[in-house]
């Protein structure tokens, strides 16, 4: 798992290991950014279901201005901080070691770009996009990332959703 391009370009992120992990491909996270790529410069990003960090990571290296990341296992913030002290994006970034809905429910903060990667076996996605929208800025992008039997809305906040199919990953991008 690389950082794709950017300031921290080619550097190679940690990850936990096991069968619960699941890092987002190198194929679905080139996909993802082509997507959002001119919507990124001067942003302030949420990494709700962190894991590793990577996606809040490569929007930092692609020119965001600040990423919050929020994970509840108390592993994977170990490894987002040993990830941010290797890319030097430390004081570009924020954690949290909190679960992502009571995060949503309590946040006072706004962002433009908010990035949600849960356990594909959960109910979470859909849990977090009913919370999304009091923690949006007008015109902010959503993407969700999913196994491709979830049901997700049409819309969030407003915000029509565009679904793109890669292998059994669904990326959702609500705009």
């Amino acid at each position: 798992m690389r950082v794709i391009t950017g300031t921290a370009r080619g550097k190679r992120l940690k990850t936990l290991q096991g069968t619960d992990v699941r890092p987002t491909s190198d194929k679905t996270k080139e996909a993802l950014f082509s997507i959002i790529q001119f919507d990124l410069e001067g942003t302030h990003v949420l990494d709700l279901f962190s894991g590793s960090g990577q996606l809040g990571i490569e929007a930092i290296s692609r020119g965001a201005v600040h990423c919050v990341f929020v994970d509840l296992d108390k592993d994977s913030v170990k490894i987002i901080k040993e990830n941010l002290k290797y890319t030097g994006f430390g004081a570009k970034s924020s954690i949290i070691n909190t679960d992502a809905l009571s995060y949503l429910s309590m946040c006072d903060n706004k962002f433009d770009i908010v990035f949600l990667d849960p356990p594909y076996n959960s109910s979470l996605a859909v849990s977090a996009l009913k919370l999304i929208d009091r923690v949006l800025n007008k015109g902010a992008i959503v993407v969700c990332e999913t196994s491709n039997d979830v049901v997700l809305p049409e819309t969030v906040g407003g915000n029509a959703v565009k679904r793109y199919k890669y292998g059994k990953t669904i990326l959702s991008v609500y705009r």
